[in-house]
């Protein structure tokens, strides 16, 4: 894993975004944002992240089993999963999003079961997705190996998430309030609606 690499990509198509107010998927608020959207477009870019991630997870035989199968929260994921399962010759899957809850559907259920199974991730910052989608695959009988992300930035551990192994390729630790304990809401610092949930946000605030 090239550290040096995977921030130059980052920075080289703007991703880190500084000295914002922007809301998080999970409604908390921050002055920080990983944008994970600028990276897709570019093929060469997530074909190299990706390779680092599955390189991660590649040889696991001191350390666990090597993954057969891939899967993902939707929408952005989806493309995390193709491109690590094409490194790691592995089935690529995606969960898709129920109401609160994650499930896989369109028979991958059948694909997943008696497998051993890598998460992948964008972003990781509370976690709450990861977990969806790993106890929606040991529900459909998958052996969840461990959870693997481009970015994790709520400093969230293998433990919290309830899998053996937690791969991130970078550390970005960002702080994130509560609505009412937001300093950036409380010194009247618009909100972003370009990135993040910013626009959903206030749409409900003006409803």
């Amino acid at each position: 894993m090239d550290r040096n690499r995977i921030l130059a990509i980052l920075a080289k198509r703007q991703a880190i975004i500084t000295d914002t107010h922007v809301v998080y998927t999970s409604g908390k608020h921050g002055d920080a944002y990983v944008n994970k959207d600028a990276i897709y477009p570019y093929t060469a870019d997530i074909f190299f992240l990706c390779y680092d991630l599955a390189g991660e997870f590649t040889n696991l035989t001191d350390n666990g089993p090597r993954p057969e199968v891939v899967i993902a929260p939707a929408i952005g994921g989806v493309i995390l999963s193709q491109w690590t399962a094409h490194h790691l010759g592995a089935l690529a899957l995606y969960a898709e999003k129920d109401g609160d809850l994650f499930v896989i559907k369109r028979g991958y259920d059948k694909l997943i079961k008696g497998k051993k199974v890598l998460v992948v991730e964008d972003v990781i910052t509370t976690g709450g997705s990861v977990k969806k989608v790993v106890e929606a695959a040991r529900a459909c009988g998958g052996e969840v190996i461990g959870v693997g992300a481009l970015c994790n930035r709520g400093k969230i551990t293998a433990g919290d998430l309830d899998v053996p192994q937690l791969v991130s390729l970078l550390e970005i630790p960002l702080k994130a309030y509560e609505e009412a304990d937001c300093p950036l809401c409380k010194a009247g610092v618009p909100i972003n609606i370009d990135v993040g949930k910013g626009r959903e946000y206030l749409q409900r605030k003006q409803g």
